[in-house]
């Protein structure tokens, strides 16, 4: 998860439902969503609902039990002026539950972290070999759930079920989802489709052909955290759209760039000038809010890791810290608003939004990514579209 910066605005006006659409929404509301008590469903105009009207259709499917038993869904914020496409479908399913002999951090049962809330936020922890070798063993399993998580995923399913594959894996392997009851956050991981920023809360909305979904995981084993998040297309028709690969890519790309730059000695500032500098070459923006942070037996600890140019970190790096770098991009304004859920955090115009997260370990001679990808893992990346005329083409398609 990502450690907040600073507040976003609170105000945006309301988007056209239809799926990769940037035009406001107009009067226009699907009569079936009208019917069976879904609100929301605003579009632009009656070509886009006619265009948009098979992936639509899920949405009335999952609203009347349809679709992976969903029984009596609903859009718990009617009166809430979304940024862009994705709406909340609740209910939110039972809290998932940890047996007890598997450690539970402090806030499992109260939901404050109380401990890192008094951490001296200039002192930066130094692991000693055992301190190292716990983190390389966590880092190691939340690779493998985020694997099992992310193999999971397709058009048609909800993010509530990937939830349910992500915390049976935790289980699996002696170790506690670090986001459950995080300041009360009330699920196992994060997931965040299209235009949301972070912090997306599973529920029972249904994946469509041409999402993208970001899948934030953290584990808490014997004592240390890990943490790590991926975005990933959804659909074939995800793959085939330049923008989506622009951002997917290029946020991939920034990450890749920062961490050639960790050794000791390297600035904590410098990491948000290299992450900017090419996420502006591939005309995208930096969502300044949220950085990136220490990790180790507390699980937002110092350092705070800016991932924009000119910021004023203090520090270096030195050998046998551990922190995360995870850069968020968007397509279009890096400012967000929350929705009324305090938790998840979407762009203010709507567009989309990708993010890259690896927990890193500092040696004496450079980096060890600890949370690295293997050849077996889900996702990775795909050709950035080509430009040929002013025109983007991905596959055989075009987009001006």
């Amino acid at each position: 998860m990502a450690e907040n910066a600073t507040e976003p605005p609170s105000t945006a006006k309301r988007k056209c439902l239809g799926a990769n659409c940037e035009n406001d929404a107009e009067a226009l509301q699907c009569p079936s969503c009208l019917k069976i008590g879904i609100t929301g469903s605003y579009f632009c105009s009656q070509n886009c609902f006619k265009k948009n009207w098979s992936q639509h259709t899920t949405l009335h499917k999952t609203a009347q039990g349809k679709t992976q038993n969903v029984t009596g869904a609903y859009n718990p914020f009617p009166t809430y002026s979304f940024t862009g496409s994705v709406r909340p479908v609740y209910p939110l399913s039972a809290r998932r539950a940890v047996p007890k002999p598997i450690r539970h951090p402090e806030w499992a049962d109260a939901g404050i972290p109380k401990a890192e809330k008094r951490l001296n936020r200039s002192k930066i922890d130094i692991l000693d070999a055992k301190g190292q070798a716990a983190m390389r063993q966590v880092c190691k399993l939340a690779r493998e759930v985020l694997d099992i998580t992310a193999a999971e995923l397709k058009p048609g399913i909800t993010t509530d079920f990937l939830d349910e594959v992500c915390h049976k894996a935790c289980i699996e392997r002696n170790s506690y989802p670090s986001p459950l009851n995080y300041n009360h956050f009330p699920k196992s991981l994060c997931t965040s489709p299209n235009e949301v920023v972070c912090h997306g809360i599973p529920d029972q909305r249904i994946l469509l052909d041409g999402d993208i979904l970001n899948l934030d995981i953290s584990l808490y084993h014997d004592g240390h955290h890990a943490d790590l998040n991926e975005t990933y297309y959804v659909g074939d028709r995800a793959k085939a759209d330049p923008d989506s690969i622009r951002v997917i890519e290029t946020t991939r790309q920034c990450l890749e760039k920062a961490i050639e730059l960790v050794q000791p000695g390297t600035p904590f500032r410098d990491f948000g000038k290299a992450i900017e500098t090419h996420a502006k070459f591939k005309n995208c923006s930096v969502v300044a809010t949220w950085g990136g942070h220490g990790i180790n037996t507390e699980f937002h600890p110092p350092p705070w890791i800016p991932h924009y140019a000119k910021n004023k970190a203090v520090g270096v790096c030195k050998p046998g810290m551990t922190f995360t770098i995870e850069p968020i991009l968007t397509l279009g304004t890096p400012r967000e608003v929350y929705w009324p859920d305090n938790w998840t955090n979407a762009t203010v115009d709507g567009k989309k939004t990708a993010q890259f997260e690896h927990t890193l370990l500092v040696t004496d001679t450079g980096v060890e990514v600890l949370t690295a990808a293997n050849q077996n893992s889900p996702g990775g990346p795909i050709p950035m579209p080509a430009v040929v005329n002013g025109t983007e083409k991905v596959k055989g398609s075009s987009k001006s």
